[in-house]
């Protein structure tokens, strides 16, 4: 869909002195706007591009090089709007199938066009109190270097055998750190075998009698001790720096770093998190814990029904909002629906541009874009038909998004990763799992989605050159992404299913799919209704008028609380995709007759339930033996049985239920006995 905003939008594209083919026919064919082309925008056709950025209408400027100086003239021109950029040079015109990345370049710019929230952010302080945990000589040395920056203090891992060439201007001491928390600007240690330095040492340091379970705090830590680090996935702990104490040069570094750690700083909140639609946990039966499983940096807590994300410690992986099949955790940089609302602008340019069986290339800018460039400057670049997606995190993508890619018209996704990636990536690793069955069940054939992982540009050509020519889907969905998450995967899953070459309604899927049924033994099941009660997508659903127990399998996120609070333990989840599932009506799995009171007429249970109540209770049970009238409360409702014992003056029902004997009652009888007496107990 194209607005009125974006009709007037103009687009300057330049072919950087002539070094890449433009192919402004196909870029207005896919984007729809007016386009100026150029060959030296930011230098000698400067004027140009001042008089198309004084109109203040929508600008997309095709060079990300030169950003930084048109944005700056645009500010002497007073421009109100802003300017998007388009990296159209490295990843497309500069390549040896340039000729063809007319389609490409549409599609690049239309994807600069389509707006991006800006996420919230979190601030960190920090007042350059810094804890450097080292084994040896090099601990002091980095205090030397920072202790006129920072405040220092050095802890020294026992034996701490060290022979510093003078007497150190900061506090060290001995130490084995046992456990840490904490994030930037707040860390806390544990630390075991503490001890001050002794004043008196002489040619060896000397500490003083040591003690266990000290606590300290700090803003930073530089370890120095070349051993376990003392965070799981410790480069994306941020505050935490290591290096190797043999390694002057990276101990130097390391330093450097830690100096500038000083004052306020700001980073995003990357996930946005809802905690009534957790389905974490329900009166202490745990249910969905796919997040708490896959943060590598362990910002993700139980915290009674729900989880607690911590957003100083989380480093932004995405993997917990990729994971949640309820939504509760959502990615904010961008959001699902804002990132496959990107896409979708991407892939319908490339397609009305006439581009031909696209490979979307999801990538970060940290790792991805290096090598892009480095692809374009030193050797082929991209293929024409390979459409670099960049994202913050590569880990971040959602099925919902693959299922969006392939339904807007793509061939194959291909996630680019580092050779030894900073943190585990298993939760992406089970997306692309789940999104290839979904695909081969739908007839679209094996090896559409797959990782490639290196950090040789060359290696990276190679592997996008080795993907099979497959055909894309003859008639690719244009829905705009609009809603929650799961509404997002909704979309995506009818276009596949619409679209698709052998399109099966039902598509088995591994366990810990978000999506699926669940098998109830109807037998077994005794309609108690707590499945309902324990549900937080209202998947499983009662009715107020009689006992039945329906399931809606659209609803369902498989976070097993049904399976875990059944205490008859007939509950089976079923991990599947039911492509029909929104369409049709909520189940019915089990239904009774109920029981009417016997004295009001008024339904109130199963009767089933009842009859099987009385049948346990009757002749074996004190409180209702002796006349069979007393059965009769259990077959009243919860008004008339009232009334019932009531009217018939029972107490406990018509029978005085066993005295319980209490202290007090030993301590009267005691008393009132005579002294001889007592005397004669206690000698006994």
């Amino acid at each position: 869909m194209v607005t009125s905003e974006d009709r007037v939008r103009h687009l300057l594209i330049c072919s950087c002195e002539n070094t890449m083919p433009l192919d402004a026919a196909a870029i207005r064919r896919g984007c729809h706007h007016g386009t100026t082309s150029t060959t030296r925008l930011c230098s000698a056709e400067i004027d140009r591009f001042k008089e198309v950025a004084s109109e203040d209408r929508p600008l997309t400027v095709g060079c990300t090089q030169q950003a930084r100086l048109f944005t700056d003239i645009a500010a002497e021109l007073d421009r109100k709007s802003s300017i998007q950029f388009a990296n159209i040079r490295e990843s497309a015109g500069w390549s040896s199938e340039a000729d063809a990345a007319g389609p490409k370049m549409a599609a690049l710019l239309a994807l600069a066009a389509e707006p991006v929230p800006v996420a919230p952010l979190v601030e960190l302080k920090s007042d350059g109190v810094i804890l450097i945990y080292g084994r040896d000589e090099a601990a002091i040395e980095a205090g030397n270097l920072l202790k006129d920056h920072l405040d220092v203090t050095v802890l020294v891992e026992p034996p701490g055998a060290i022979a510093p060439t003078r007497s150190p201007l900061f506090p060290v001491a001995k130490g084995k750190v046992t456990s840490a928390k904490g994030h930037f600007g707040a860390f806390q240690l544990m630390v075991d075998d503490f001890a001050e330095a002794a004043p008196s040492w002489r040619r060896t340091m000397t500490f003083a009698p040591s003690r266990n379970n000290t606590r300290s705090t700090c803003d930073i830590i530089l370890d120095l001790t070349g051993g376990t680090p003392l965070f799981a996935a410790a480069d994306l702990r941020e505050g935490y720096l290591r290096a190797d104490p043999g390694n002057r040069a990276a101990v130097l570094q390391a330093a450097l770093r830690a100096r500038d750690l000083v004052g306020s700083f700001e980073k995003p909140r990357y996930i946005n998190f809802e905690a009534r639609l957790c389905a974490h946990s329900r009166s202490q039966r745990t249910g969905c814990t796919r997040c708490l499983n896959l943060c590598p940096a362990g910002a993700i807590t139980p915290s009674g029904d729900h989880v607690a994300i911590d957003a100083d410690i989380c480093a932004g992986c995405g993997q917990c909002a990729a994971a949640c099949p309820t939504g509760a955790a959502s990615y904010a940089l961008p959001s699902e629906d804002a990132l496959v609302r990107r896409l979708r602008a991407m892939m319908i340019a490339y397609r009305q541009a006439g581009g031909e069986r696209a490979i979307i290339l999801v990538h970060d800018e940290a790792h991805g874009s290096p090598l892009i460039n480095a692809l374009s400057r030193f050797g082929d670049g991209l293929p024409a038909n390979v459409l670099p997606f960049a994202v913050n995190e590569t880990t971040q993508i959602g099925l919902e998004m693959i299922a969006s890619a392939f339904a807007y018209g793509a061939s194959a996704v291909r996630f680019l990763l580092r050779a030894k990636p900073c943190h585990d990536v298993s939760g992406l690793t089970r997306t692309m799992v789940l999104a290839d069955m979904t695909l081969a069940g739908l007839g679209f054939g094996a090896s559409r989605v797959a990782t490639i992982e290196t950090d040789d540009p060359d290696v990276l050509l190679d592997m996008l050159r080795e993907i099979p020519s497959l055909p894309a889907a003859p008639q690719p969905a244009s829905f705009l992404a609009i809603g929650t998450k799961r509404d997002v995967l909704r979309q995506a899953f009818f276009a596949l299913h619409r679209m698709a070459p052998a399109p099966a309604d039902i598509v088995a899927l591994p366990a810990g799919a978000p999506v699926g049924a669940v098998e109830i033994e109807a037998a077994g099941c005794t309609l108690c209704l707590s499945c309902v009660s324990a549900c937080p997508t209202s998947a499983l659903r009662d009715d107020p008028e009689r006992p039945v127990l329906r399931f809606v399998e659209d609803a369902c996120v498989q976070c097993g609380l049904c399976q875990a609070t059944c205490p008859e333990h007939v509950i089976k989840l079923v991990p599947r995709i039911n492509f029909n599932a929104a369409k049709m009506p909520s189940l019915v799995i089990k239904e009774e007759e109920p029981f009417c009171c016997i004295r009001c007429g008024k339904p109130f249970g199963v009767r089933s339930s009842i009859e099987r109540i009385v049948a346990k209770l009757d002749g074996k049970h004190w409180m209702y033996a002796g006349s069979p009238r007393r059965l009769d409360a259990i077959k009243m409702c919860g008004d008339c049985r009232v009334a019932f014992v009531a009217e018939e003056s029972f107490e406990s029902y018509g029978v005085t239920a066993p005295t319980v004997r209490t202290t007090n009652d030993y301590l009267r009888e005691q008393e009132a006995q005579s002294p001889v007496d007592r005397d004669r107990g206690g000698a006994s």
